[in-house]
């Protein structure tokens, strides 16, 4: 893993949309103090990323294919510590932000922010600071930094919520055993361990549960992101 020098906040973007990811370094790219040193789609990605390249800050994109977001996030942080990461998601309620939070992102912003909160967040997180959109605030438990409390979502199991959160984003079956390198039969097995844990009986009702409880939006799980503030000035 190759150092990067320390005058300047080195920032790696962590999202499936290029739109987004284009946007933002675009934003950045504006600021004294802020380098981009790369680009990438998906927690995997970014797993392979600080390999060999340590950003001091890894924005990231809490809904993706593969691993996610909560998982990449948990991994980076066990494997590289130092890297401050800043989670985002256009979800603003619900097991989402907390979940991020717990895994060890040090922030959590909106991705209906200003620019200038989005800066704000990267300077304080690079000062050693915590910093949550005050919409997400408002609705989280009074510590999320630690796993007390317990919502719906939290009965599952990381590799549970894993699966739950791509059934819910439209991810059929062999589609999930492909991202994750698990056979069908295995990911069937978490499918029925999930419906057990929940209550429920169908990929509907998990659906259904998962809007109520903030994993997914009310737009069959995915993620639309609006640059109309990061683009805009």
């Amino acid at each position: 893993m190759s150092l990067l020098p320390q005058e300047k906040i080195y920032i790696l973007l962590v999202d499936d949309h290029a739109l987004v990811r284009n946007g933002l370094a675009r934003l950045l790219a504006d600021e004294t103090d802020m380098v981009v040193v790369g680009e990438v789609s998906s927690g995997e990605e970014a797993l392979a990323f600080i390999g060999q390249v340590a950003p001091d800050i890894i924005l990231m994109d809490a809904r993706m294919p593969g691993i996610g977001g909560i998982e990449a996030t948990r991994r980076i942080r066990g494997l590289a510590p130092q890297i401050r990461i800043i989670a985002m998601s256009s979800i603003t309620s619900g097991v989402i932000p907390s979940q991020m939070l717990r895994a060890g992102a040090q922030a959590f912003i909106s991705k209906n922010v200003g620019v200038d909160e989005m800066l704000q967040a990267i300077r304080m997180v690079q000062q050693g600071q915590h910093y949550v959109t005050p919409e997400v605030a408002r609705q989280l438990p009074l510590d999320p930094f630690n796993d007390s409390g317990e919502a719906l979502f939290d009965r599952l199991s990381r590799r549970e919520l894993q699966i739950a959160m791509m059934l819910t984003s439209s991810k059929k079956v062999s589609q999930i055993a492909t991202y994750l390198a698990l056979s069908p039969k295995t990911v069937y097995s978490y499918r029925y361990r999930i419906f057990e844990k929940l209550g429920i009986r169908s990929d509907v009702e998990l659906t259904v549960l998962a809007v109520q409880h903030g994993l997914a939006d009310d737009a069959s799980g995915s993620e639309d992101f609006s640059l109309t503030h990061y683009l805009s000035g």
